[in-house]
């Protein structure tokens, strides 16, 4: 018995260590699936990566090519809103520049059409003035005469002398006129 028992604990089985058979059988399992995937999955795999990676680069290219592009834009504006900017100034300090020219020409034409139109009525009052002096004249004149003929009594018919004795009387009546207003203005 004893004979048997470690002739039976020698056939026992380790349970961690497979048997042989079940080593080899895995053994070409594993063999065929690394020669599949070595020869199949693999390629693939790789192919695919490679293409994804190519893919990849080629969109990081156009990224870059596009913001060189954007940034190109960018600047091509930026200029043209600088010379817009500038074109803008110029053009307003030109109509400020216009502006202020035409205000200049239309004072000047206001003061010369003012100055014509004060001359031209300073002419017409003095016309009128004239005017009003003769009429004046003569009707003092013959207001006058009649009033001499009445206090001297005889008609005075000779023209000449009747109107050398009014303007004489008139002369002397514009200048205690003139020196009235003198004398007003002095003591004002």
């Amino acid at each position: 018995m004893l004979n048997g028992v470690v002739f039976a604990a020698a056939e026992e089985h380790n349970p961690i260590i497979p048997a042989w058979p079940d080593i080899i059988g895995s053994l070409i399992c594993f063999i065929i699936i690394l020669v599949f995937f070595w020869r199949l999955v693999l390629p693939r795999m790789r192919k695919l990566l490679d293409e994804r990676a190519e893919a990849i680069e080629g969109n990081i290219a156009k990224a870059d090519e596009a913001q060189h592009k954007a940034e190109a834009l960018l600047e091509e504006y930026t200029a043209q809103l600088a010379d817009a900017r500038a074109e803008a100034a110029k053009i307003r300090e030109t109509a400020r520049t216009d502006g202020q020219q035409i205000v200049a020409e239309a004072k000047d034409n206001a003061a010369a059409e003012a100055a014509r139109v004060t001359a031209n009525a300073q002419a017409q009052i003095e016309a009128e003035r004239q005017g009003a002096l003769v009429s004046l004249r003569g009707e003092v004149g013959s207001l006058a005469i009649d009033l001499a003929s009445g206090v001297v009594g005889e008609v005075l018919t000779d023209d000449k002398k009747a109107q050398a004795i009014v303007d004489r009387f008139l002369a002397d009546l514009e200048s205690s006129d003139a020196r009235k207003a003198q004398e007003a203005g002095s003591s004002n």
